[in-house]
């Protein structure tokens, strides 16, 4: 007999559920896919029930927080009826918070929407302020679609958290700026170091890294950073600018390994549940879902048995200047 809620080998509860809906996505960022990809059959993608079908499931296992990823999350066709369905377990209670993670391009379209359903905040994608490095970063995207996106998510009453890819000789003039936008904007920041996952042409791994150990150093040159006890289980680490009050967030898989809290698991667009970001290992949750229409019974015994895989931590390794760790899916596969 499998117990209610889900606990790994190491005791940690696994509460926090990051599901890409989707690999396709109108960027092409240079750390996170090729340009020209070839991306899955719309055969072996989960169907929007099938996705609401697993997700209740982790529900019911004791997940509190989803976040939908991608690829871009809302270039998916019926996304924004899948969300307003799954937005029944904020309802009832059993879910505490449904958000979502966008490049921002789509959002002018759906942020009213999105509160609308229940969601309370977003994570917005954004490397720079200068157009033409956005054109270059990208590949893509255009930057005044996206920053009109996060003006529409404000005024729709979105609370917005910026992320942004620490890219060493790319945006590491940007430091103060970003800060200093986020702060005029009331929003949050997280920068994160570049993770070595997928088979990047073209783009020097080792050349983009840039630490959170420096990065921090140098904004502590301008401002006084107080470590906060913040914790969410999840990966970043929080300080508060004294000058401004404002948190910014350092998520650093490489230089400060943050797995002893991991309270996570990675669904992808086609079933396969990643049980660390920095691992190879997953298990297939589309054969028991569509070999068994109607009964959870074999699904909630194969989410159990990946669980009692998950591993203490990942291999993310620059150390000795070559890409150590490196998985083979691109981040868009397993999601952001």
């Amino acid at each position: 007999m499998y117990p209610p809620v889900l606990v790994d080998p190491f005791k940690r509860s696994i509460n926090y559920l990051r599901v890409s809906v989707t690999d396709r996505c109108d960027f092409r960022c240079v750390y996170c896919m090729s340009e020209h990809m070839t991306f899955l059959p719309k055969r072996e993608l989960l169907t929007l029930e099938e996705l609401d079908r697993l997700c209740s499931a982790f529900v019911h296992l004791g997940v509190r927080k989803i976040r939908i990823t991608g690829g871009e999350p809302l270039v998916r066709r019926g996304i924004l009826d899948f969300m307003r369905r799954f937005s029944r377990h904020l309802d009832s209670g059993l879910l505490d918070e449904l958000t979502v993670t966008t490049n921002g391009s789509q959002l002018r379209r759906f942020a009213t929407q999105l509160h609308q359903l229940g969601m309370r905040r977003i994570n917005v994608s954004l490397d720079t302020l200068n157009q033409s490095k956005f054109s270059r970063v990208t590949r893509w995207g255009r930057l005044p679609q996206v920053l009109d996106g996060i003006d529409a998510a404000l005024e729709a009453g979105l609370r917005v958290k910026i992320n942004t890819v620490a890219l060493k000789g790319f945006n590491e003039d940007e430091l103060f700026n970003l800060v200093s936008w986020c702060r005029q904007m009331d929003m949050d920041i997280t920068f994160i170091e570049v993770m070595p996952m997928g088979d990047i042409a073209d783009e020097d791994r080792i050349g983009q890294y840039w630490s959170m150990r420096d990065l921090r150093a140098q904004l502590s040159t301008v401002y006084s950073l107080t470590d906060l006890a913040e914790r969410t289980g999840g990966p970043a680490r929080y300080v508060r600018v004294e000058e401004t009050g404002q948190k910014i967030g350092f998520i650093t898989p490489l230089s400060h390994n943050f797995c002893e809290s991991c309270n996570r698991v990675r669904l992808t667009c086609k079933g396969e549940l990643y049980m660390c970001l920095g691992q190879e290992d997953s298990a297939d949750l589309r054969k028991p879902l569509r070999d068994h229409p109607s009964s959870d019974t074999p699904l909630i015994a194969a989410i159990h048995e990946a669980i009692a895989r998950k591993p203490k931590g990942h291999d993310f390794d620059y150390s000795r200047q070559v890409v150590a760790g490196n998985v083979t899916r691109h981040m868009s596969h397993t999601g952001g």
